[in-house]
């Protein structure tokens, strides 16, 4: 085709040569102005030949980022125009449609998230405009009914036929882009949809319209992104439609939302000016698909393999066990990572405000309490009625995801007649966290606090520029002293900010109650502890970090543990002596 597209060129000009021999100037600027139409329509064709080859290969799901590099019809990725602003990195998100863009500010002193996703002109934003409200209008199926690639297959359809239904001629490069918006915005969170998918971002939190969003970056911690909602009315209508992705309500008679979204992130909302002098804002926690493991956290330092290997006996032999922190210091991961050590046939119950726990183990019930209107506040299933109904079940393990009021008797009480009991609470210190306890509006009995076996202290720490997640120390709870009835307590490991390490003090109470329990002798004990020291070093070194496998390795060794070892030796080096 280009070949001959060429040729004809090549006989316009030929043409030309001779009717200025024969007719003069003027018959030569009107073939010239034909041969200047011709050769745009030469480039349009090239153009949308290149257009169709580079969508046949996104379809086909080839990699396209090379192809992009020359043509880049969707994302502006050219650097920006401000010499004060610096690239720092870039990334795709869903290519070749979305990206996301590090800057630095040397100006500000500041880093920007940006979001880059396809330009739209004018008129193809009211397009886009009218094909949404035109399929919200005439879908008679709800799009939860399919699978995602069903659901995409079916918008694309549907855009189809309105677009021959109305008469509506696009060329392929603008219906792709109109198709990636509607499939955000249908199928994803339509403005924060990248925000939603970047692994790296753990929290996103729009504060009021017309002010950026922020987000907390793994890498660059808390920084201001490019999406804003321009108006109350924006951001009103996207607050109630993230309502709606959870299956929940809000409204002005209610404008608080805390809810679950289909990921599994948790969502906290208010609505309208009701409560908020700014308007609407919203935060979302973002939530792990595959959770952390005992391996994620000792890679990442929070605890170190003897660490691992004191929780994994710990929770084999029944030991309680409260995680207290600050806000944001990884209470609940931490017990998510640290209840893979449950045996994998016993009976668990979690029971949750907003569902975060995710567990491999086959005997877990998973409950999650209900609000509900004022009007009917009978229906209200709270933290206290799940756990007493809990407890019915004889469950051996109970997971709380946060202790703050009444339901904190019951899991004492739970605790002194033999349930294995771990849940998270606000606090910074282990005198905070009896305090807490033992005052309003939980009100703890001191004799009651002797059935908790261990408290560990977690903390957002600063270590150098980097922000880490640490446990500070594990306390062991001995009982109380008869003379001055004082919490008796046993300092187990302590973290050493200085060097990052973690200091043992020595077996405790709970080591020796699993030695008795056993009938092992302390040569016994220590041989046990650091086998299991070996199997999360050899599961550290070889990268099994996904929670089903670290499950299936756990669970193998609680069957044969000596199969296990006998692999694990075969298939590695010699691994450092363990502290115990």
């Amino acid at each position: 085709m280009k070949k001959l597209l060429r040729e004809e060129e090549k006989e316009e000009r030929r043409k030309a040569s001779f009717l200025i021999r024969k007719h003069g100037v003027d018959e030569l600027f009107a073939i010239r102005k034909k041969i200047i139409e011709e050769l745009k329509n030469i480039h349009e064709m090239e153009e949308k030949f290149r257009a169709k080859e580079v969508l046949s290969k996104i379809k086909r799901g080839e990699d396209t980022e090379k192809l992009f590099e020359e043509y880049k019809e969707f994302v502006d990725l050219s650097p920006p125009s401000n010499e004060n602003i610096e690239v720092i990195e870039v990334h795709p998100v869903t290519k070749p449609f979305s990206y996301v863009r590090i800057l630095y500010d040397s100006e500000n002193h500041e880093h920007i998230y940006e979001v880059l996703e396809p330009a739209l002109s004018m008129e193809e934003r009211k397009l886009l405009d009218f094909l949404k409200d035109t399929l919200i209008k005439t879908m008679d199926i709800e799009l939860t009914e399919f699978n995602e690639d069903e659901a995409r297959e079916f918008l694309r359809k549907n855009v189809d036929r309105i677009l021959k239904d109305y008469g509506v001629a696009i060329d392929d490069i603008t219906r792709e882009k109109i198709m990636y918006y509607i499939i955000r915005d249908f199928l994803g969170y339509g403005k924060i949809d990248v925000l939603m998918r970047d692994p790296m971002i753990e929290d996103i939190s729009c504060d009021a319209a017309g002010v950026p969003i922020f987000i907390y970056h793994r890498n660059y911690e808390s920084i201001k992104t490019n999406i804003m909602f321009q108006d109350d009315d924006e951001l009103d209508s996207f607050v109630i439609q993230l309502a709606q992705k959870c299956g929940r309500h809000i409204s002005i008679a209610r404008p608080l939302l805390d809810a679950t979204m289909p990921d599994g992130s948790r969502l906290q909302a208010s609505l309208s000016r009701e409560v908020s002098a700014m308007g609407s804002n919203f935060t979302v926690r973002r939530f792990r698909e595959e959770p952390f493991t005992p391996t994620h956290l000792a890679e990442y330092g929070t605890i170190s393999p003897e660490v691992a290997a004191y929780f994994w006996m710990a929770i084999e032999h029944g030991a309680s066990a409260i995680i207290a922190g600050g806000t944001a210091s990884g209470k609940t991961t931490t017990l998510n990572a640290l209840s893979l050590f449950i045996p994998p046939q016993m009976k668990i119950i979690s029971i949750e405000d907003t569902r975060e726990i995710n567990l491999p183990h086959p005997n877990w019930i998973a409950s999650v309490t209900r609000e509900t209107t004022a009007e009917a506040e009978e229906s209200r299933i709270g933290m206290f009625e799940l756990l007493k109904a809990a407890l019915r079940q004889r469950p051996e393990y109970i997971l709380v995801g946060e202790i703050r009021g009444e339901e904190a008797v019951v899991l004492f009480q739970a605790m002194a007649t033999g349930h294995t009991v771990y849940s998270t609470m606000h606090a910074d210190s282990i005198f905070s966290v009896v305090h807490r306890l033992e005052g309003d509006p939980i009100n703890i009995p001191r004799i009651q606090l002797q059935a908790l076996d261990i408290v560990v202290i977690q903390g957002l720490m600063r270590i150098g520029r980097k922000r880490v997640r640490r446990i500070k120390e594990i306390v062991e709870v001995v009982g109380l002293d008869p003379t001055t009835d004082d919490i008796l307590t046993n300092e187990v490991f302590r973290w050493n900010p200085r060097k990052d390490s973690f200091e043992y003090f020595g077996k405790g109470r709970v080591m020796d109650r699993i030695a008795e329990y056993r009938n092992w002798t302390d040569k016994e004990l220590n041989e046990e502890f650091n086998n299991r020291v070996d199997v999360i070093k050899w599961m550290i070194k070889n990268k099994v970090e996904h929670y089903v496998d670290v499950g299936n390795i756990i669970a193998a060794y609680y069957k044969d543990p000596e199969k296990v070892l006998e692999r694990i030796r075969e298939n590695a080096d010699k691994i450092s002596e363990p502290v115990l």
